[in-house]
């Protein structure tokens, strides 16, 4: 197995992200891989648990976190394995949706993560639900935007569009893509630093892989314990928020879903936002207010 560290060096002197760093040691195939997150110290009685998805890293939650501290709270913001400044796999084999369930378990397990108010996003709805599922005792609550737990049933012309296009070009520019599911224009400076956990096409191998494994088709894995995880979800009586942006092509109408299912939806300031698909780039206030009006 080949493991790559992405060089300190290239994450000097990123606009806005001066976080300081921390490790969680991932147990994997008798190896240890290093998860970074970032651990904003608060009180335990809040944790905002802020799961990005794909091709982003914790790099996405620079606005958000700020806000969400003046609560005195505490934030953790990870990246996940393959982004960001964690450990990177070349072999896409290791990329599962189950690999990367337990990946993240292991966090939430190895930190001991209690009273979590979980915000959900792309993969990060993906993963971070089954998490809501199989721990609702350590969750408080939940706001989701432009994400979904899929169950073989099918996907978006949006989606798709973004599958083939993933799977197809030369140069998967990450940077590039945030910026283009986004309302606003990234600066150059904005767009090297989501370039930056991958100085070459060897340090991509997780973000290619990720749209392949989302379960459209019923005979990909993980679809029946998604259905299993709906049935968990459909008990969540916990405050529950969606704020989908209208600009995302491959989740809007997948709300629905979340508010006539969830009983902790019920009632809840759900909204239509005026957003692309990375909806913390375009509206980072919004959506950390909806997470602080979760007590």
């Amino acid at each position: 197995m080949r493991i790559l560290k992405t060089s300190k060096d290239r994450f000097k002197n990123l606009p806005d992200y001066n976080f300081s760093e921390n490790y969680c040691e991932i147990d994997y195939q008798e190896n240890i891989l290093q998860m970074h997150y970032i651990d904003i110290s608060g009180s335990a009685d809040r944790v905002f648990f802020l799961l990005h998805g794909e091709p982003s890293w914790s790099y996405l939650y620079r606005h958000m976190i700020p806000i969400l501290a003046k609560s005195k709270c505490r934030i953790i913001a990870p990246d996940l394995i393959g982004f960001g400044k964690s450990d990177k796999l070349t072999n896409k084999d290791d990329y599962t949706y189950a690999n990367h369930l337990n990946w993240i378990n292991q966090l939430i397990e190895k930190l001991d993560l209690q009273n979590m108010v979980f915000f959900a996003q792309d993969w990060g709805s993906l993963i971070g639900l089954r998490q809501v599922a199989k721990f609702p005792e350590r969750f408080r609550g939940m706001v989701v935007s432009n994400g979904g737990l899929p169950i073989g049933t099918g996907s978006t012309p949006g989606f798709k569009q973004w599958l083939n296009f993933s799977q197809t070009v030369e140069d998967f520019n990450s940077g590039k893509i945030v910026n283009q599911g986004c309302l606003r224009d990234l600066s150059e400076a904005e767009i090297n630093a989501y370039n930056a956990p991958f100085p070459d096409e060897s340090y991509k191998v997780g973000a290619r892989v990720f749209p392949t494994l989302v379960p459209i088709m019923p005979d990909q894995d993980q679809v029946q314990e998604n259905k299993e995880a709906w049935q968990e979800l459909k008990k969540f009586n916990k405050p529950t928020i969606t704020l989908f942006g209208d600009h995302d092509k491959a989740f809007l109408g997948q709300e629905k879903f979340f508010i006539d299912k969830i009983p902790g939806a019920k009632d809840m300031p759900h909204r239509i936002i005026n957003a692309g698909h990375f909806s913390q780039e375009d509206q980072p206030e919004l959506l950390s207010e909806a997470l602080l009006s979760i007590n």
